[in-house]
């Protein structure tokens, strides 16, 4: 065991620190214990249910309650770290799960994989988001982690023309604060000649780089992960990704925290064969198209005001074939509440009315990792 930095003062000061040591593994077996019983109860709960294990509804539910009745010192995001590896590996136990992200290692997408499924599932890194949408639906994958917006650059346009056509559903949120940072292999800031990184994370970190790298020229690659692959083979070339990142490819971060928007956040949707169940506090997210007559957007909006349905996101696309033909302009649409809730389904049936097509891709819980 290392020695303490500050050796106790007096006597009295040794007697209490061993009593304390002595506490603390007193605690920890004990903790062990009440671990070990809460998997062979995830276990036989595995047993009774059968089919799919993981309900995103249910974890969402537990996290929030451990947050809410946390006493401290430790603070809300670091006990639900904490609760959502055991149950990562409690499923683990039962139904071992594989995830797909846009890959490769290292990305943002990885990131949020590990924060919403916690440790245990084995990722699957993919070259597009083409591929992860695939995974899934081909069953290579349980589920799949898409990036869908950003709240500097917008929304994802490829993630929404892939959640047009796919037969997978919506069944969770990850909110992802997104750390960039320019790194390199062993090259000094003021001798980068080349800046690698993702179109977004370029556009992100556009105000920085004019700052203190003037007249360097960036190139756009198809993910941060695959720049700092490309800064650790190349002299004199730097990326901007983010910690997991660096630590791949063992670079060195020249600058942290680079994001022009301090409060930058990613939203990533997870993808899987069924949506949630209600857990108190939800979105559901659907896709419509309009007849292209004055008025039609709107006639197609007030139910939701009739019903008290809360909106929270409208993005709107201009997309070719889907629908009756033609180009047209598909609307995507978040609002508060579970499709179970009364008031949520007699909008979305009012809308089915109206709409010249009308896609529900699902309802799931409302993101508890971004703190």
């Amino acid at each position: 065991m290392a020695s303490d930095p500050t050796p106790p003062n007096s006597t009295s000061e040794l007697e209490e620190l061993l009593k304390l040591r002595d506490a603390i593994d007193d605690i920890d077996q004990r903790v062990l214990q009440l671990i070990s019983e809460r998997a062979r109860v995830a276990h036989r709960i595995g047993e009774i249910k059968q089919g799919n294990i993981y309900r995103p509804e249910r974890e969402a539910q537990v996290l929030r309650r451990l947050e809410e009745n946390n006493p401290g010192p430790l603070p809300g995001h670091a006990v639900k770290t904490v609760f959502r590896e055991i149950m990562s590996h409690c499923l683990a136990l039962e139904q071992p799960l594989t995830v797909a992200f846009l890959g490769p290692a290292g990305t943002f997408s990885e990131s949020a994989a590990r924060r919403h499924f916690g440790s245990a599932p084995a990722l699957l890194p993919l070259a597009t988001i083409d591929e992860v949408f695939r995974a899934v639906e081909a069953g290579n994958a349980a589920y799949g982690i898409v990036p869908v917006e950003n709240s500097t650059e917008g929304a994802v346009g490829r993630t929404l023309d892939m959640l047009l056509s796919t037969t997978q559903m919506v069944c969770g949120e990850v909110m992802l604060r997104v750390e960039q940072n320019l790194m390199s292999r062993d090259t000094p800031l003021n001798q980068v000649r080349c800046v690698y990184s993702h179109s977004q994370s370029l556009a992100q970190c556009h105000e920085w780089l004019n700052r203190n790298l003037p007249g360097v020229p960036t190139v756009a690659v198809a993910s941060n992960a695959e720049a700092a692959r490309r800064a650790s083979e190349e002299e004199r070339a730097a990326a901007i990704a983010g910690e997991a990142a660096a630590r791949a490819y063992d670079l060195h971060i020249l600058a942290a925290n680079i994001e022009d928007d301090p409060a930058n956040t990613t939203r990533f949707l997870v993808l899987g064969e069924h949506d949630a169940g209600p857990s108190g506090r939800d979105k559901t997210s659907m896709i419509f198209t309009v007849q292209n007559r004055s008025g039609s957007v709107v006639r197609l909006l007030q139910p939701l005001a009739d019903e008290g349905v809360s909106m929270t996101k409208l993005q709107s696309r201009p997309v070719r074939g889907f629908g009756s033909g033609g180009w047209q302009y598909v609307f995507y649409v978040d609002i508060e509440g579970h499709l179970s809730e009364p008031a949520v389904s007699k909008a979305i049936a009012r809308i089915r009315g109206e709409a010249g097509s009308l896609k529900v891709l699902g309802s799931y819980p409302v993101s508890v990792s971004n703190s």
